[in-house]
């Protein structure tokens, strides 16, 4: 990868000397743009604290590690010299939200005997990571990792949804659920909560805690057990025995554990733990954090990646109607979603869980009503790839020869389903599935699994991840399940940290008070133009039309906008919002702008500043609320109208509604 810009400076210093006094060394670093503080301080224990504009934002909070053989990071530990190194430069990326991403930071590494600490500060966050200096392999007992707030902070919980007060037990969840908005205070002490987890500190600042280049290791969970205001982690010890059970035989269920958390090879280096401090709500939306601190990819050719829209049958319950055929997992119904995805110009179908045969956890065991190499060939004629469905232990136990047998075939990629765990285990079959598939130049769709940690600029053939509270869920969940406030939740949050295929696109609408869950005919809590605005929102660059291609053919106008949107971008940015009340986005693809936004239950008027778009005349094709969408919330209006030359555009949205624009000059 080349990088078009660099400026790199290095400064080795003697920290108070190498044999100085480990009882009062007090280290700071700061932003590029002097904002945004970290400082840390190293004694018997290690602190840190953070600050934004001489306001502290985390109090001193403790991190350490302990390793096998009485080995102890941070604790009586005296720092040998300090290393500190500026760098700003321009990366460009393969798949992702812009084609280059400025990585500008200034960075202080703390060398110790056995290991260094690293803090870096960005304009946008403070991370922290340990890298071990041993010469020999250890395990790491357990990792103290704090985040003391500096005060009662508003925090948004995505709670383990299941197994209150058995901790073991919410290791194994899918990392699927809506937030509480609570005081850090007075957080469950039952229950752990699964990352990213945003707060509102004071000023109208927002906290996002995360983690970036989880390769390898656990990765955290936050938990409050004493009523205070900080935040500490937790991490699934390693599975010392597992057991094959779980959804349809697929998974891989643990049944006891070590009294470790992990294995570390000599010299490893630990997962990023992130701070972002930002200034407006909207600044979360959009940021790189993540994919900045990741592993880059290792050069390889990734052209052969190709980004793009799936007709997906799982979520319209393989419903098509008006045809002769009964429809189901068999050939005929099939070959009508590839003929659809062609007309459309949609690049993908993919065969969700029923081709193989079920409880067999064999992906060469196919069912009698499917010909998948007649399908491949008849997709490959009309120019559309096929992804194929895969459980996990079904994808584990045979991954090489599976990859290799499947792109022979012609299919372009797995979803791979339920591993529901994110211990050391199933963190490095991440690793190891993203590795295999890319040697058979196979895409991945990461499903049943936690958030984004820069997976996918490590290798850009994972393009997309689930851990979101996605609107498969409105197929079974009751009208209390408030689906429309996650919506503008989940952008500012679980989206800071990666893609996300929330799996969008219903052309059934419902308003608040008509939503229920019909699983086999499903319904969207909202209007039919959050759905569209949903496209340009949500970052997903492998992006589901979850309809059936019935209902979509029925709805061309809309059909015709959703296939059309790019799923990558050359530049995004943010324009407006608040979490959980509303948000605006505007993407660019080539010469075009997308702009989608979105409301909660409030109906909403906002003026839109596009002054982005610069000099020229630009024409708008808008979709808007109808003006009868908070009774029938499939009402939309389409028009084609110039921006104004002041470039302020005034919108409504109904309640639980949108509005997208493509702007073209």
């Amino acid at each position: 990868m080349t990088v078009k810009s660099l400026v790199i400076s290095l400064v080795a210093l003697a920290a108070a000397g190498a044999n100085a006094s480990a009882s009062d060394g007090s280290y700071q670093v700061t932003s590029p743009d002097g904002s945004l503080r970290a400082t840390v301080v190293v004694g018997s224990s290690i602190t840190y604290t953070v600050s934004k504009a001489g306001d502290e934002i985390i109090a001193p909070s403790a991190i350490s590690m302990r390793l096998s053989g009485d080995i102890a990071f941070g604790i009586n530990d005296k720092v040998r010299k300090v290393v500190r190194r500026t760098v700003d430069q321009t990366v460009p990326t393969v798949v992702y939200k812009r084609t280059e991403v400025r990585d500008n930071f200034n960075e202080m590494e703390l060398v110790f005997k056995e290991f260094s600490l690293i803090f870096r500060a960005y304009d946008e966050g403070v991370a922290y990571r340990f890298r071990n200096a041993l010469k020999t392999g250890s395990k790491v007992v357990s990792e103290q990792a704090e985040f003391a707030m500096a005060g009662d902070y508003q925090a948004f919980v995505p709670y383990v949804k299941k197994n209150k007060g058995n901790f073991e037990a919410q290791y194994f969840n899918s990392f699927e659920n809506t937030y509480e908005v609570i005081p850090v205070s007075s957080w469950d002490n039952g229950r752990m909560a699964f990352l990213p987890v945003a707060l509102s500190a004071d000023n109208g600042r927002k906290i996002l805690i995360t983690e970036s280049d989880l390769l390898g290791y656990p990765g955290m969970y936050l938990y409050n057990g004493d009523a205070s205001t900080k935040l500490t982690a937790r991490f699934a010890p390693y599975p010392r025995e597992v057991k094959q059970g779980g959804h349809n035989n697929l998974q891989m269920v643990v049944q006891s554990r070590e009294d470790y958390i992990a294995t570390a090879e000599a010299g490893k280096s630990f997962p990023w733990r992130i701070v972002m401090v930002v200034d407006n709500d909207i600044d979360l939306a959009v940021n790189d954090m993540v994919w900045k601190l990741a592993t880059p990819d290792d050069g390889s050719d990734y052209s052969w990646v190709r980004p793009g829209k799936v007709a997906w049958d799982w979520w319209n319950d393989w419903n098509l109607y008006g045809v002769d055929f009964k429809t189901g997992v068999n050939n005929d119904t099939y070959k009508y979603y590839i003929d659809f995805a062609a007309a459309q110009g949609i690049e993908y179908v993919i065969l969700d869980e029923g081709w193989a045969v079920n409880l067999q956890a064999d992906l060469m065991q196919v069912v009698p009503e499917i010909d998948l190499q007649m399908l491949a060939d008849y997709a490959r004629e009309r120019g559309v790839g096929l992804i194929l469905w895969a459980g996990y232990q079904a994808f584990a136990r045979d991954m090489e020869n599976v990859c290799r047998h499947y792109s022979e075939m012609g299919f372009k990629g797995f979803k791979v389903d339920f591993m529901d765990r994110d211990d050391q285990i199933v963190v490095d079959f991440l690793r190891r599935s993203a590795e295999t598939a890319a040697k058979y130049k196979l895409m991945l769709d990461f499903h049943g699994i936690y958030k984004p940690t820069g997976l996918h600029r490590t290798y850009p053939n994972v393009v997309n991840f689930e851990g979101v509270h996605g609107l498969e869920q409105m197929k079974w969940s009751d009208a209390s399940v408030d689906q429309v406030t996650y919506d503008v939740t989940v952008p500012f949050i679980r989206m800071a940290a990666g893609p996300m295929d929330y799996t969008q696109g219903a052309m059934r609408n419902a308003t608040k008070k008509n939503y229920r869950p019909v699983n086999s005919e499903a319904m969207s809590q909202g209007t039919r133009c959050r759905q569209l605005a949903e496209y340009v929102v949500f970052e997903s660059p492998l992006n589901m039309l979850c309809d059936s291609p019935s209902n979509y053919m029925s709805e061309p106008l809309c059909t015709k906008f959703i296939a059309d949107c790019p799923v990558v971008w050359d530049e995004s940015i943010d324009l407006n919002g608040e979490i959980g009340k509303y948000i605006t986005l505007a993407r660019r693809s080539g010469e075009a702008w997308y702009v989608g936004s979105m409301t909660g239950w409030d109906a909403r008027d906002l003026t839109l500043d596009l002054s982005f778009l610069g000099a020229g005349d630009w024409t708008m094709e808008v979709f808007c609320d109808g003006v009868n969408a908070d009774r029938a919330a499939r009402d939309f209006r389409h028009e084609v109208i110039s921006v104004p030359a002041d470039r302020k555009v005034k919108i409504h949205m109904a309640p639980g509604g949108g509005w997208v624009a493509r702007i073209t000059k």
